[in-house]
C-alpha cells in the first residue's frame, strides 16, 4: 500500500507507515504546500473519498502507530480509523472538530478487536519507556511533531504520536508517521534528546515484531 514506505524495519522488525498516503509527499502535505485532496494515492488509504481522506489524514498519527504495531497483516489506515471512531478513540464535536487519539478507548479497541493487550500511561518518564520496552512492549508516545527535525531546538512537547519500538545504545528507535524521509520515518535519538519532545504520556502495547 502507498501508506507504507515499503519497508519492514531491519532494526526492529515493525513496518514503517505514514499517515499520508504518499510518503514522498509528507513534507508538502504537512506544510500545506500540497492539498491532501490531490494526493494521488489517497484511495489506497481506505478512505471513502478524497474529502474524507483530506479531512482526516492530518489527525491519524495515532491510528498509523496502531497500524505499525499490528504488523504486516494490519488493515488499512481508514479501516483502523473507523474502528477507533466506533470505540470513541476519535471523536468529532458539534463544530466538526476531530479530537484524538484518546488513549483509553484506543486500548479497548485493540484489545477487543485485535486481541492485543495495552495500557494507558498518563504519567510516563523517559526511563519508564525503556522499562516498557525491556518488558517486551512497544510504546505510542506523545511528542512534538518537530521531532522530525532533531537538528533544531524543540519548540515544545506533545501533540503528535510516534511508535517507540526499541532501545539503542543511548536512547530509542522509533517510527514517525509524519517523517519526511527514511531517516526521520525510522529514527533514533538519544534519550535526553527524545525527552525534549516527549510530553510524559502515552500507551503501551504487548506486541511482537513479525518481520525481524
Amino acid at each position: 500500500m502507498s501508506t507504507s514506505t515499503g519497508h519492514v524495519c531491519t532494526t526492529c522488525g515493525f513496518p514503517s507507515h505514514t499517515q499520508f498516503a504518499s510518503p514522498e509527499s509528507v513534507q508538502q502535505i504537512a506544510t500545506g504546500e500540497l492539498n491532501a485532496r490531490l494526493d494521488p494515492a489517497w484511495p489506497e488509504s481506505g478512505a471513502a473519498d478524497a474529502e474524507d481522506y483530506a479531512r482526516w489524514c492530518g489527525h491519524l498519527c495515532g491510528a498509523t502507530c496502531l497500524r505499525m504495531a499490528l504488523g504486516p497483516s494490519a488493515p488499512s489506515l481508514f479501516e483502523l480509523r473507523d474502528g477507533a471512531v466506533k470505540f470513541g478513540a476519535y471523536t468529532v464535536d458539534g463544530e466538526g472538530e476531530i479530537r484524538g487519539m484518546i488513549y483509553a478507548p484506543a486500548v479497548d479497541f485493540v484489545r477487543e478487536v485485535y486481541g492485543v493487550e495495552g495500557e494507558v500511561h498518563r504519567s510516563l518518564t523517559v526511563a519508564g519507556i525503556g522499562e516498557l520496552l525491556d518488558a517486551g512492549r512497544v510504546v505510542i508516545a506523545s511528542v512534538h511533531y518537530a521531532i522530525r527535525r532533531p537538528q533544531e531546538p524543540s519548540p515544545g512537547r506533545g501533540g503528535h504520536l510516534v511508535l517507540v519500538t526499541g532501545r539503542t545504545a543511548d536512547g530509542f528507535h522509533f517510527h514517525n508517521p509524519s517523517g519526511t524521509d527514511a531517516a526521520t520515518r525510522m529514527a533514533e535519538l538519544p534519550a535526553s534528546r527524545f525527552a525534549d519532545y516527549f510530553a510524559g504520556r502515552g500507551m503501551s502495547l504487548a506486541v511482537t515484531a513479525t518481520g525481524a
